[in-house]
Order: C-alpha cells, then structure tokens, then sequence
C-alpha cells in the first residue's frame, strides 16, 4: 500500500498521537477494584493512632504499615430500586498502648453511596459471628450482606460448583454495614505468634473488637452515624459484652441485635448439680420431636401451643424433680419419665437409664435410632447417617456438613474476583486460626448487658431464635432475658422473635424473609 508523502511537521504530530492515545483511553474510568490512594491510607493511619502528629514513627511501625483497603463499586436491586455501594476490603492496626501494633483486623465495609441531606447520619452496623473462633462469613453471606450463598429453600446443600447470587433481602437498604473478623479468624491475625493468647480470651477478645470499633469510627468519621451492632451465637455473647464495655468509653448504641443466642454458659452446660442445661434444652428437643412427627397425635396438631405447655412443665415439674435428686420418690420419678417420654419421642427404659437428664449429643443420636439416622446440633431438620449405628451420642453435625462447603468456596472466589482483595493466606472460616481459648473465669455477659441498659435507657435490644437450634437453644436464650433484673420500662426496649428453622434461620428461604422484615421494623424503631 502506498502513503503519501508528509512534511515534518505533519509527521512529528502523527507520532504525537500515536504514542498520546494509549495513555488517553488508559485514563477512561473503568469498572474494577482499585486501591485506596497511598495518601488517603496515610490519613486513617494518623487518624487511628494515638502517635499522631506527635513524633515519627519508629521502624517497627514503619515495618507494620498496612498496604492500602481495596474500594470497589456495585449495585443491587431491592424493593424496585437501584442501591449503589461501594465495598472496602481490608485491615486495621490494633495497637497496643505504647502505639506498637499487636494484630491487624479483617474487615469489609458496605456504605450505600451518599445523596441528599444527612447522607453522613446513615446508620451503622457492626457484625460478627461466633465460634469462638468463626469468621463474619455467615451472616455475611447468609442474612446481611448484598450477596448470599444460594442454597436449596429448605436450607439444604445444592451440587457443587456453588454459587452467590444477589440478595434481595439483604440489609443495606437500611444500614451500612461493617463485617469483622476477630483475630484469629478469617484474615485477622496477630502481629506475632504469642501475642494471639492476649486476644484469645473473653475480655481481650471484647477489648480487641471494642479497640476496631473505635478505630473504624474515627478513621471513616462515622462518630455521628446511629450505631448498631449484631452478633450470632457466641456473637450474641461478644455483642452483649461489647455493649457493656463500650458504654463505659462513651461509645452507645441505638440497638443491639442477637441472633441465636446465649449470654451464659450456665444456660448450655451440664453438671452435677447444675441442671440449668437439661431444663433449657428439653423445649427444643420438643420441637425436634415435632418435626420428626415423633410425638403423640396431640402434641403434632400446633407446634407453639406445644412448647408453652413443654415450657411450663421444664420450669415446675420437671426442675423440681431435678431439684430432688436422690430424695425422688418412686411414683414421682415414673411421672416424670412418662412426661419426658411424651414430650421428647425418646423411649422410657432409655430415659430412666439416663437418670431423668439427656443430653443433646445423646438425643441426636437416640431420635432417629429406629431409622439409622442422626439430627443436627446447629438445625436438628437436617438428617445423617452415623458414623456408628451403636454409638451413645452423636459428634458429628449433618447441618454444618451441608452449609461449611458452599460458604468457604463462595467467600474465597467473591473477595479475590469481585472485591479484588489477594491474599494466600488461608481464610479461617471456622477454626484453625485460634489455638486454645481462655474464659479467665468470665462465663456470662448478661451483667455487662444490664449494665449498657441502665447507662442507656435508649437502646433496644433484638432477640432471634430458631426453634430447631441445638447449639443455643431459644428458652436458654429467655431464661437469661428474664433474669436481667430490669425494670419494665426497660423490659419493655426488647423484641423477641422466632423462627421455624435452626441456628442459621436465615439458610431457609422463608425464615430468611421473616427476619429481614423483623429487623426493617426494629431498626425503626430504635433510631429516635
């Protein structure tokens, strides 16, 4: 092909362009992941810590330096509208008092984009999960977050590959959200090996997640967003103290939400002369029963109207027969066998060899024996078949078989291709990152609860309980809420709500529906 001759002038501006153009189109916004500017990461850091614009910075904490958060843009459908948001990927520095950093703290940031006045007063909420010892990945995943693990609607485990979807029940409507993992678990590690046993304690666990707190709150000046926080499980726990222990450094919240909850080891444990554990659990070992259509016909008609008269009895009757011990009179101890037989589906050879107590690894395992089947601890629905037909009790669990695959396969593949986040450290979705845990004697919260509730009288507390959950069951969660000694005005700041699922009610569709619009209502009513 033939060109025409150019002057100089006319092919210096040629070149001009052909090497002007590239670096023109790369400056054309495009749709991806990107990394906090280095000065902008530099500000949280002055922001977060107590060194700032006091003095440089050592070469230790130079070396702790953090890289940049990932920020990435999305949006989401709900309710018929379009919801844009921005999500930040990253850690935080936790510091000791001499400003040296002793862990750094997995988190990610859902903020709605802000528009119109007030956009800075959104609300806020903090969100964990339990173990201890599990990542912020199932209520992530599961109820709160703009995606979620689409399972089957019972709850079940779909065939693999799986696969998030949007969620169109997801919480972001109503409040950003900021999901923490604590050291340990997830990407949060401590800055040296021996320092994980200052956080693996219950109150340097509270102190680790009450320390994140603050730093978010001020590093992404949220010190005037109405604040809320949810937990789940030994979450529920944690959130209880947490409420407790930030009031004291001025930190309140409008609304504390507990799903699956308990607040005192007593209400889960066994032991001779602590018989707590066997009346708290028995209404629940009642509506297993019930879903396996293991009880009499009576007792199969209303499954609510069923655990009030079981709830009764545990109270009276049976704890009063526990209460007896070796004093039991003969005819007492036949009636209470018969009543337990009625009311659990168990038969009463088995339940007078287990002196009147069961225990719920015992029960799994007994239920379902005629049909070489076991039932779940975190949502008895689910069904396995044991590893030993024979065997006493059961130790493996059919529903956390069913829901750990999808939730660590999704969680892995969203945070590196839709966040961008990169790491080949192992995410530690439940266990594996904490290596012994000590209570240092503290097995309750439910003073630090009442505490917060008395320092301010405006926050409102939100309960959820699955009736099929094994791990922390509902009464144990009412019993402690009854005991909190607080006057009725007070009282009156709780909602208590249930659901006909287990410990993750919101793995089933209907639950999952139920509880987003629980929450919508109660996060109404807590902002003044």
């Amino acid at each position: 092909m033939h060109f025409p001759r150019l002057s100089f002038y006319s092919s210096f501006l040629l070149i001009f362009l052909l090497l002007a153009i590239p670096a023109l189109l790369a400056q054309q916004p495009v749709d991806r992941p990107e990394q906090a500017p280095a000065k902008a990461v530099a500000t949280v850091e002055e922001k977060a810590s107590p060194k700032a614009g006091s003095r440089e910075e050592t070469p230790k904490e130079k070396e702790a330096v953090e890289p940049a958060p990932i920020i990435s843009r999305h949006e989401i459908r709900v309710d018929g509208r379009v919801l844009k948001y921005t999500v930040t990927t990253g850690r935080l520095p936790i510091r000791n008092a001499d400003g040296e950093v002793e862990a750094h703290m997995f988190f990610m940031a859902y903020t709605v984009d802000p528009s119109g006045p007030g956009a800075n007063r959104r609300p806020l909420m903090f969100s964990f999960n339990g173990g201890p010892g599990s990542s912020s990945v199932w209520l992530h995943l599961g109820a709160l977050g703009p995606k979620r693990v689409k399972m089957q609607p019972e709850g079940y485990m779909p065939a693999p590959p799986f696969i998030l979807v949007d969620n169109e029940y997801t919480w972001l409507d109503k409040t950003d959200l900021v999901f923490v993992d604590p050291i340990g678990t997830g990407y949060s590690r401590p800055a040296k090996k021996d320092l994980g046993k200052k956080f693996w304690t219950v109150r340097g666990d509270i102190e680790s997640i009450g320390e994140f707190i603050r730093l978010y709150l001020t590093s992404y000046e949220r010190w005037n967003s109405p604040l809320f926080m949810v937990g789940e499980s030994y979450g529920t726990f944690r959130a209880a103290g947490l409420a407790g222990y930030l009031i004291d450094k001025g930190i309140a919240f409008n609304g504390v939400l507990l799903v699956s909850t308990f607040m005192n080891f007593e209400t889960l444990n066994t032991s001779r002369g602590n018989e707590n554990g066997y009346i708290l659990f028995l209404p629940t070992f009642t509506a297993t029963a019930w879903y396996h259509k293991k009880l009499p016909p009576d007792l199969q008609k209303d499954l609510r109207a069923t655990l009030r008269e079981v709830e009764r009895w545990a109270l009276t009757e049976y704890a009063a027969a526990l209460a007896k011990g070796d004093q039991l009179s003969g005819a007492e101890r036949q009636a209470t066998i018969d009543q337990l037989a009625r009311y659990t589906g168990l038969n009463r050879t088995y339940i007078d060899n287990s002196n009147l107590r069961i225990e719920q690894p015992q029960f799994s395992a007994e239920l379902l024996r005629d049909q070489k089947r076991v039932v779940g601890r975190l949502d008895s629905r689910f069904t396995g078949q044991p590893l030993s037909g024979v065997a006493e009790m059961s130790m493996e669990d059919p529903s956390m078989s069913a829901i750990r695959p999808p939730y660590t396969a999704t969680f892995n593949n969203y945070v590196r291709q839709e966040l961008g986040y990169k790491s080949d450290q192992e995410y530690y979705i439940l266990g594996g990152g904490i290596s012994g845990w000590d209570t240092g004697g503290m097995k309750s919260t439910d003073d630090e609860l009442r505490n917060a509730f008395i320092k301010n009288p405006y926050m409102k507390l939100f309960v959820a309980a699955g009736y099929y959950d094994m791990a922390t069951p509902y009464f144990g969660a009412k019993f402690s809420l009854d005991h909190l000694g607080l006057d009725p005005a007070l009282r009156a700041n709780i909602t208590t709500t249930s659901y006909e699922a287990g410990h993750m009610m919101y793995i089933q569709n209907e639950s999952l529906a139920k509880l987003k619009q629980d929450v919508s209502k109660f996060l109404e009513s807590a902002i003044q």
